[in-house]
């Protein structure tokens, strides 16, 4: 089923999370980001129209300049991700670039999507990037989030990103292969769920655990993203990032992954 449901999508949103963006140093890992870039222009030459979520401009920050790593001040952090977002996209440029293919980047908050003018402006902004053949390179404006316009979790963003501009399939790439029954870290006889077709039911019936306890952002935030893309009527998929070319073997049904189908 992942294979066929990312056969018929045309527009398709990935989300990249930090640890599958990142190194063990904390450097933005450029094998995957080349690997990453290879497969979007793939699907591009299949008629296929991608806009990517990325998490990982703190992460990137910390790597360029080496400092604040262990400041908790929210200055500090912003301040990291303007230093970060710069290296971020401009990691993201040269290797489209080496694909042929161009990117433009949107900042957003939580305003943003509940704004009826902010809505139609970046509906309109994401159509004539994908018309044209840019790549959409979406973040949450983290030098300017406080709280009360925090998104909080680049898993959501996604999700409201498919959603306003009506996407076909939201592709979530983390470091896992998908939701199992319990904490495969723990159990051996963790079973994968392949297919979620009442995530409620889900819900009742694994073992969620603590935040972080599945990977980066926890599994909570992943769930709750598939049930806002699944109410428009997107699926999602969740996958493991780290598996090499993991979307264009997603394709030929060579990896597992868990896809939501929630449409009830």
């Amino acid at each position: 089923m992942v294979s066929e449901v990312i056969k018929e999508s045309k527009k398709i949103v990935i989300k990249i999370g930090s640890n599958t963006l990142s190194n063990e140093d904390g450097t933005i890992n450029h094998e995957f980001l080349k690997e990453l870039c290879h497969q979007v222009s793939q699907l591009t030459q299949e008629g296929k129209q991608v806009a990517i979520v990325t998490s990982g401009a703190r992460i990137a920050g910390i790597g360029q300049i080496n400092r604040w790593s262990r400041r908790e001040d929210m200055n500090y952090k912003q301040a990291l991700c303007a230093i970060g977002q710069v290296e971020l996209m401009s990691a993201y440029g040269r290797h489209f670039h080496d694909y042929g293919l161009h990117v433009g980047q949107l900042l957003l908050t939580r305003e943003d999507f509940f704004d009826k003018t902010r809505t139609l402006n970046i509906r309109n902004t994401l159509f004539t990037l994908v018309d044209e053949g840019v790549i959409p390179i979406i973040n949450e404006n983290d030098t300017v989030s406080v709280e009360e316009i925090k998104i909080g979790d680049n898993d959501t963003l996604a999700a409201l990103s498919a959603s306003l501009w009506n996407a076909d399939l939201l592709i979530l790439l983390s470091d896992i292969d998908g939701i199992y029954n319990k904490n495969p870290k723990e159990h051996r006889d963790a079973q994968l769920l392949e297919i979620v077709e009442n995530i409620d039911d889900m819900i009742n019936s694994i073992e969620i655990g603590e935040t972080n306890s599945f990977g980066t952002g926890g599994i909570t935030t992943k769930i709750e993203a598939a049930r806002i893309v699944n109410r428009y009527g997107i699926p999602m998929i969740l996958a493991n990032g780290k598996k090499e070319n993991i979307i264009l073997n997603l394709l030929n049904n060579e990896y597992p992954a868990t896809i939501f189908k929630d449409f009830q």
